[in-house]
């Protein structure tokens, strides 16, 4: 079996990214098959690493799992550092608060690739003025939509219906299904950030 390249940055990390969406969640999951890293010493497994090298992988999981590049991530760092309160919660909020991530939450997407080129391709629409920006930071009040365009409308909502059962919209939106239309409602809290990251080695990292 052929990993593809967004397996294959699964598998480097050695923890489900959900780069290819809900074919993560399924049995078709190299990471299943393929409890190693890529290249011909892969299947040694994964070796010992150090302080720093903790911190980098951590940092590198949580970038690719966002899906944006080592410049935005940084930037993140360094905005939510100039910040008052906890720069962890701060830069995490940062990510949750991009507009292909809650895209993609809201299932408009079945991951957050896909919701990038949902909306770089112009078919999002915030408070009705089109937005082809996907690290656009969404704010109190904004309300998402697909463009008024009926393949688009019916592409999403058949998009929402495949992961209904997936609970992956944060609860600081809400969602109407039948528009369909996101409405944020507040800035995430702290329960409502991913908690499957080590988040202090990646703020170690840059604070070195």
């Amino acid at each position: 079996m052929k990993s593809s390249p967004q397996c294959k940055i699964c598998r480097r990390e050695g923890k489900k990214l959900f780069l290819k969406g809900d074919r993560c969640n399924s049995q078709k999951c190299v990471l299943v098959k393929k409890k190693y890293p890529p290249g011909a010493h892969g299947p040694k497994g994964y070796g010992r690493i150090s302080d720093y090298g903790r911190q980098l992988r951590e940092k590198q999981k949580l970038r690719r799992s966002y899906y944006v590049s080592e410049k935005q991530f940084k930037n993140y760092f360094v905005k939510a550092k100039k910040k008052e309160g906890n720069t962890e919660e701060i830069f995490l909020a940062f990510l949750e608060k991009r507009l292909d991530n809650v895209v993609y939450r809201a299932g408009f997407a079945s991951s957050r690739r896909q919701a990038r080129q949902l909306i770089s391709h112009g078919n999002i629409l915030v408070n009705g003025r089109l937005v082809d920006v996907p690290s656009y930071q969404v704010k109190t009040g904004d309300a998402i939509q697909p463009k008024e365009k009926k393949a688009i409308i019916e592409k999403v909502k058949e998009k929402i219906e495949q992961v209904k059962d997936r609970d992956t919209f944060p609860a600081w939106a809400s969602l109407d299904k039948k528009k369909p239309e996101i409405k944020i409602l507040k800035n995430p809290a702290s329960e409502d950030l991913p908690q499957t990251f080590e988040t202090e080695l990646i703020i170690g990292f840059y604070s070195r």
